[in-house]
């Protein structure tokens, strides 16, 4: 019997957990003017604003900021290759390659 019990227990927690979870979503375009613009949020309808919002290249950080109040970031697209990366911490990080970025 407390066998089950735990079990049950168990069952419960997952299913709160799992109904409390959300995923973080990002979409990124090219504004046409040499800048990009993302948007970010999640699949629960709460803002992204204030998350951290950065730019690679090669590895390596080259821009770093937060979404503003509406979720989004405007950036200067950069040379090359690159990544817009959404980082609203651990399981929700969002990556776009700029070769996804289109107008």
């Amino acid at each position: 019997m407390q066998k089950i019990s735990v079990l049950i227990a168990i069952l419960l927690m997952f299913s709160l957990s799992t109904a409390c979870a959300h995923t973080a979503l990002m979409s990124c375009f090219d504004e046409g003017d040499g800048t990009i613009t993302c948007e970010g949020g999640f699949s629960d309808g709460s803002s992204a604003s204030g998350v951290e919002f950065r730019v690679e290249q090669k590895g390596k950080v080259i821009m770093k900021t937060k979404m503003n109040e509406y979720s989004e970031v405007n950036f200067k697209k950069p040379e090359g290759d690159y990544q817009a990366v959404l980082n609203a911490g651990e399981g929700h990080t969002v990556c776009v390659d700029g070769q996804d970025i289109v107008e």
